[in-house]
């Protein structure tokens, strides 16, 4: 009889050890997903989310009950958090170590310098996990704010953001990114005012915002920025019309494709600053702070023309004559 008992109690530590081995392994199944993200749904268990390994074909009734055995072993196998994880093939204890961390996938919105606000709302449709609950720029100007004796209450809401990468996680609004890329805007904006030169021919901060956007659209050169704002505001100084395509494009809208035309520069809409002298209604892009300091500190020149090169900078001229051949060396290849 001892004996039968003891060949008992070899038989089941010898099952136990079996189980808890099954038990063990059940944990390095490997799983494959169909995508770069898994989602873990607000609600969703241990269970539930076996299920929809079984009808992937990943996870077998059988590995379902001996995860379940295993998480009463190890209660904390249960603690998942919800959200949207990225992941690679990985084990399932792997994954599951991911989704009690809450440690969730990080987006990216970049909203870029130089572009319409317009251009860039177009961009964000295509971008994962983000719920764009904006219909349209008048919507998007009801959320941002501007400051009541920062100038005249812009009437759109270009470059009221400011153009840098935000991150996100997955489900955020789209308006709550634009807010904090408004509040990111005014910060740089009133410092670029404060420290701005003297006897700057700017009345307030949206004209200042107004002069970068142009700056910003004229050159990506960053080294350039502040010898084009100094062409700019010589320009303003002594009442010279700005001349400068990038607003005649801009107010043109749709209507330009992609070819400025003669008879473009005689259009009088508000943004012809070939027609109209003085800085446009309002900004035309999005701003770079590189942009806004410029605008703030030009440099000390005497020049009143620029040309491009066709290498991304520009030749400068003080006077006509000398910025004419400029244009015949660089836009007709003359050299006189």
């Amino acid at each position: 009889m001892k004996k039968f008992l003891l060949q008992s109690l070899a038989l089941m530590a010898v099952a136990a050890f079996g189980l808890r081995n099954e038990l063990q392994q059940v944990l390095l199944t490997p799983l494959q997903f169909p995508a770069a993200y898994y989602e873990v749904k607000a609600g969703s268990n241990l269970s539930a989310l076996c299920r929809q390994w079984q009808q992937a074909q990943q996870m077998t009734v059988l590995d379902c009950q001996l995860l379940k055995l295993q998480s009463l072993l190890q209660p904390q196998l249960r603690q998942l958090k919800a959200g949207v994880y990225a992941v690679q093939p990985m084990s399932l204890q792997q994954f599951l170590q991911l989704a009690r961390s809450g440690k969730v996938a990080q987006f990216s919105l970049t909203l870029r310098e130089g572009w319409t606000l317009a251009q860039n709302l177009q961009a964000f449709s295509a971008l994962p996990y983000l719920e764009v609950d904006v219909a349209g720029l008048t919507s998007v100007r009801a959320l941002l704010s501007w400051p009541a004796d920062w100038g005249p209450q812009p009437v759109s809401a270009e470059a009221l953001v400011f153009p840098e990468t935000y991150f996100y996680t997955a489900n955020t609004k789209l308006s709550l990114l634009l807010k904090r890329a408004n509040k990111a805007l005014l910060e740089k904006l009133d410092a670029a005012w404060r420290d701005k030169q003297s006897g700057l021919p700017l009345q307030n901060r949206y004209e200042l915002l107004t002069l970068a956007s142009i700056i910003e659209k004229e050159t990506g050169h960053l080294p350039e920025k502040p010898l084009i704002s100094s062409v700019f505001v010589n320009r303003l100084q002594i009442k010279m019309r700005l001349q400068t395509d990038p607003t005649v494009i801009y107010g043109l809208g749709e209507r330009y494709q992609g070819d400025i035309k003669r008879e473009h520069l005689k259009d009088p809409h508000p943004y012809n600053t070939y027609v109209y002298a003085g800085l446009p209604p309002g900004p035309i892009a999005l701003v770079s702070w590189g942009s806004l300091q410029a605008a703030a500190q030009p440099a000390a020149s005497d020049k009143l023309y620029f040309v491009a090169r066709g290498d991304g900078t520009h030749q400068f001229s003080s006077s006509l004559s000398e910025h004419n051949r400029a244009v015949q060396q660089y836009i007709f290849g003359k050299k006189s």
